[in-house]
């Protein structure tokens, strides 16, 4: 029987998105060596439709054998998950573009507790999130529980880094002002601010949901809300964050020296990146698009090239 906070996310995560979307999806589930659980939609792409915008894909599998790639791409995803890769869609005459990413269900999972020093999965899932496809009924069980949890956590945190009383918007802007200081992130000053635009009345209700489903028992007087949080719990919590931002940056540092070797078709993504921001096409070969890591003082240097075009008069 799906609890308080359950029964408000499960409109959210069945709300349809756009035709294209589901389509991609499907394509990505059905071509992963085992039929995942779901793939989840979310990012800021969901927040904002934008046609030339890349997509943003979680990919929930039941364990490793889930796993697509070589060796290295599979033994990359289970020491330091998630893998992340770049696929592109035909639907009708437009092309969907969209970063990938894959967890087993027990990845996700240790991800989404208070004891988790990775923030990268609740602090993103706590966020507007679409299972825009889904394996069967105890698949889509699972992965609400799972989307649950972030909220949960994400709202435990965000009661334990604010001050004694706040409203439920500081609550969560003191929360992603955390988040993503911990994370080896180049965001713009108060980008959580931004994850709240038009979204207030969302967050304004789960933080409370998600407090009472985590035992965190607080009062309300008017707009502020007040939770219970007695010293020692407190002291605890600072160091435990302390940990958190002392494990992030270089975890995060370590996922981006993975990527150079597992991001697939990450030449293509780079290509498609220059041609947005400059107009110019690099043009791949397929040979190039395979081997991105052997050829990139060549891609580097045509980039290059494209770019003092650009700026020459």
């Amino acid at each position: 029987m799906p609890d308080l906070l359950e029964r408000r996310l499960i409109g959210e995560l069945t709300t349809p998105v756009e035709p294209g979307v589901v389509g991609f999806a499907d394509a990505l589930a059905r071509a992963c060596p085992v039929l995942p659980l779901g793939v989840l939609f979310y990012g800021s792409m969901l927040r904002t439709a934008d046609p030339e915008g890349i997509l943003d894909f979680y990919i929930v599998t039941e364990d490793a054998s889930g796993f697509s790639g070589g060796l290295v791409a599979r033994t990359g995803n289970l020491v330091l998950p998630p893998n992340v890769r770049y696929a592109e869609f035909r639907h009708g005459t437009r092309t969907l573009r969209a970063k990938i990413a894959v967890l087993s269900r027990a990845q996700f999972a240790a991800r989404t507790g208070l004891a988790a020093l990775d923030t990268t999965v609740w602090a993103r899932f706590c966020q507007p999130v679409r299972l825009v496809w889904v394996r069967d009924s105890d698949s889509a069980d699972a992965i609400l529980s799972l989307i649950a949890n972030c909220v949960t956590t994400a709202s435990c945190w965000a009661a334990l880094l604010g001050r004694a009383s706040m409203t439920a918007l500081e609550f969560w802007q003191i929360l992603f002002a955390h988040t993503y200081g911990s994370e080896l992130r180049v965001e713009k000053k108060g980008r959580g601010n931004t994850i709240l635009e038009g979204q207030e009345a969302r967050y304004e209700s789960l933080l409370p949901l998600g407090w009472a489903r985590g035992g965190l028992v607080f009062s309300a007087n008017g707009e502020k809300l007040t939770p219970a949080i007695n010293a020692a719990l407190y002291r605890k919590s600072v160091r435990r964050w302390a940990l958190v931002e002392a494990s992030g940056r270089p975890r995060n540092v370590a996922r981006l020296v993975k990527a150079a070797f597992t991001f697939e078709n990450g030449a293509s993504y780079l290509a498609w990146k220059i041609q947005r921001h400059t107009g110019f096409d690099m043009r791949l070969s397929p040979f190039e698009s395979r081997h991105p890591l052997m050829n990139l003082p060549v891609l580097l240097w045509r980039a290059r090239h494209l770019l003092s075009r650009r700026k020459a008069p």
